[in-house]
Order: structure tokens, then sequence, then C-alpha cells
């Protein structure tokens, strides 16, 4: 702050307010009352932090810059100021692109604050999840609107995330530690593979392209839904499982495509998530094979036109979809995991028949199947559960294979079970005093609680019903 001398005129600028004049020693002092308020010293930042008024090489090299990320609610406190003085002293509007972030509110949309408890402290989440999991969390969170409603079961549920990736990577390792970084040449001409490689690089480089235009485009929740789509269900779910066979087997040239492969699209993940998580793929990055310096380096992804191949992912498809099928008829008829089945495939299209012709020993090991049959026609069986994959029809004889009886005694209880809470939260609901009064995230909690105990009453009569044809 400054004062004027009183007496004497001196203008006194000190942090601590002064008792006398440094001048004269009068002890009547006025202070300044015309002042700027803090907005204007903050809208000179853009260039006052790189020397001005001075021509320094900073100002010159880094004025005008490309992005500022701000928040909305200061858009003309600051963001208009800036550009204003950057056009009158510089007569170039500091940057290009403004990207206006929205507010973090807690689950419910409520505004964080002490007084009420609901404040998520960044410093405790990154102590419990760790940091790469908390930055995931809010680049997930960061869709283009007004408000971002923190959760901290999300955040958990990206640490999970972190997790997978550190345990795939771990996994890799133990197959391409001793491999020349050479080996990822294989995949310079995809042609020569074998389908589930092609099928990963050709879903590589989708999310190379669609990774590049969300950031590009600044949506920075695309780029980690995107990321993470990839990653756990398309990368460590269906690829690694597919290539085990090949890592573990004897066939040495299945073995280097496999190695080849794996490295290639592990260091294109680790390059597309460093932006968001820069601590796990510096460690990740560090230990793969060759020398290495920090991935910090390593230029962006960019797009790999022959990796792109339409006709590995049609067919992929369908045999993913086939898989999950058969898994799916096991787990609603809740057989053990270690139990084999007997599948039968109706199809009518001769060249899917040879495509699942070819792959059906790595069928049979993900689907614990020990007879396939691949049929051109047939007859669907009552005692089989069914299902139907594009034009395909899956079944597996279910007779001999679970307690019918038994099953249908513990679904009974089950229902009687879910009656009882249906009709609890149905009479909640039901009460006009609770509607009137109760919180509406309160009564949105109990209507989604409703309708959950309906599907899974529904559930229960659809498994009944099964359960009955196998007595």
């Amino acid at each position: 702050p400054a004062w004027t001398c009183d007496a004497c005129g001196e203008m006194v600028v000190a942090e601590i307010d002064p008792d006398t004049c440094p001048k004269c020693g009068s002890g009547s002092l006025t202070r300044e009352s015309d002042v700027l308020d803090t907005w204007f010293s903050s809208a000179l930042w853009p260039f006052s932090t790189l020397g001005w008024p001075d021509k320094t090489r900073e100002l010159e090299v880094f004025y005008p810059t490309s992005v500022l990320i701000t928040s909305f609610d200061i858009l003309f406190f600051w963001v208009a100021r800036m550009i204003m003085m950057g056009l009158h002293f510089m007569e170039e509007v500091p940057f290009h692109d403004v990207y206006l972030h929205a507010l973090v509110r807690d689950k419910f949309g409520k505004k964080m604050s002490k007084s009420t408890g609901n404040v998520i402290d960044p410093l405790v989440m990154i102590d419990k999840y760790g940091t790469d999991a908390f930055r995931f969390t809010l680049t997930a969170f960061a869709a283009q609107g007004r408000e971002i409603r923190m959760d901290e079961e999300r955040i958990e549920g990206y640490r999970h995330f972190i997790n997978k990736l550190w345990n795939a990577a771990r996994f890799a390792q133990m197959h391409i530690k001793d491999c020349d970084p050479a080996i990822t040449a294989v995949a310079d001409d995809p042609a020569g593979l074998d389908l589930p490689h092609r099928w990963i690089l050709s879903r590589t480089n989708t999310a190379i392209l669609a990774g590049r235009r969300a950031l590009d485009g600044y949506n920075f929740n695309e780029v980690a839904a995107n990321i993470y789509q990839f990653t756990w269900h398309e990368f460590c779910d269906w690829y690694l499982e597919w290539i085990k066979a090949d890592l573990y087997g004897e066939d040495e040239t299945a073995r280097d495509q496999a190695r080849g492969v794996l490295l290639a699209v592990l260091e294109n993940i680790l390059k597309l998530l460093h932006p968001i998580t820069p601590f796990v793929t510096e460690e990740i990055w560090s230990v793969l094979p060759g020398e290495r310096t920090t991935i910090m380096t390593e230029p962006f992804p960019a797009e790999v036109p022959a990796w792109h191949d339409e006709a590995a992912e049609t067919d992929m498809e369908l045999l993913m979809g086939l898989i999950s099928g058969i898994r799916a008829i096991r787990s609603e008829a809740e057989l053990h995991p270690t139990a084999l089945i007997e599948t039968t495939l109706l199809c009518a299209d001769a060249a899917e028949r040879a495509l699942i012709e070819q792959f059906a020993g790595a069928i049979r090991a993900m689907t614990r199947t020990d007879t396939l049959h691949i049929l051109a026609a047939g007859t669907v069986p009552d005692d089989a559960g069914h299902c139907l994959v594009q034009n395909i029809e899956v079944f597996v004889p279910l007779r001999g294979l679970i307690d019918a009886g038994g099953e249908l005694a513990k679904l009974e209880r089950g229902r009687v079970k879910l009656a009882k809470k249906l009709q609890q939260v149905s009479a909640k609901l039901g009460n006009e005093k609770f509607l009137r009064n109760a919180p509406a995230e309160v009564v949105g909690k109990e209507r989604g609680k409703e309708a959950e105990l309906l599907a899974r009453l529904e559930k229960n009569a659809e498994s009944s019903a099964r359960m009955k044809k196998l007595l």
C-alpha cells in the first residue's frame, strides 16, 4: 500500500503500515485511495512475467501462447482483460484458444465447503489413491460443461485401471524383457501377421486417431474414455488372453510375432496415456527392452495407415462375440469355472464357419469347452442355454451340469427376499410425506433401488423358467 505525508508530500510505499514519514518524521499520513484492483496486474500477466516492457528473448519466444485454461466464472475479470491489455500494449492477443473448464462440485452437484463437510481434498485423494489415478479421474470428468460432480468412488475405480495397466505391463515384461526392441518391426507389415495381431494393430491405430482428434478439440474426457476402453477392454481383456498360447507355445515364429506386436502396442499405449498418467507410464517405459531415455521426449503417436484393417476387425468381432455369448450362458447357468461344457454353433455362412473352425482351439480354451460342434443347420434342444451372435445360434446343453431342483429352491429363496425389499421400497415411495420432505437425490436413489429390484426379480423369473426345463 501507499501513503502520502500530509506535512511534506512524501510518497511512502510499504508492506507494513508506517507510523511516521521517513523524510520529515510527521505522523500524519493519508493512505492512497485511488488504486487499481488485483485484476489489473493479473491482466498484465501474459507479458509482464516475460520481462515487459523490455524486449526480452522470453517475450519474443513465449508471447503469444497457444491456449489458456481457466474457469468460466472469471471469463470477464481475467480473460477479457488480458486480451484487452495484450491488444493495447503488445498489439496482439495473448492466446488464440481459451478452454473454460467446469467447476468441481460434490457428487450431488452441491458446492464444496468445509461447513457442509463435502470437501474432497486433492492431497488426501492423491495419498489414498495415487497421483495418476486422481489425474485420470479429473481428465475423465473434464467434459465441456459448467460443473464436475466429483465422486471418490470414481477415483477408486480409476486406481483399478492404473493397477490393470501395471499388471498388464508386468505380464508383457515377462515375455519381452530379453528381446531386441527392433522386434517391433514385425508390425511394419501387418499383412503377414495372424488375425489377432492384425486386429489389435488396427484397434491401436483407431485409438491413436481418436486420441489425437479429442486432444485437438480439447475434449479431454473423450481422450480418457478412449484410452481406458482400448487399454482395458481390448488390449488387456482380449489381446493378452488371445496371445498367451503363442507366448507360451513352442512355435518360435508365432512367439516372435506375438512379442513384437505386444511391445509395439504397449509402447503406443504408454505414449497415449503419458499426458494423463505421467508417473506410472514413465516407470513402465524405463524397464522396456533397449536403451531408453525419458518417455517425455518421445513423439506423440501418429496414425499408421498400414495398420488399418476393417476385415480383421470384422472377423475378430464375430469370434469375440461367440466367446462372450458362450461365457454369458455359463454365467447365467452359474456353472463352476472349471466345468467343461459341450457347445454347438449353428452357422449357415460357409466363410464364417471356416473362420470359426480356424480358431476353434482358441474358442474352446477361452470358454472351457470340451467339445465344439460347428454345423450349418440344426435345432436347439429345450435343455440348452441359448443365445444369438449376429446370425449364428449358440447353445450349450445344461442337463447334468447343474442341480436344477437345488437351483430352483435357491432362486425361490432369492425371490422372496427381493420381493420383501421391493415391498419396503415401494411403500416408502408411496408415502406422500416422504416424497414431499426428502431431498431430491434421496428420492432418486430410492427410485433407482426400485428399478434395480424389479430388474432382479425379472431375471430371477427367467432363471427359474430355465431351471424348470431341466427337471
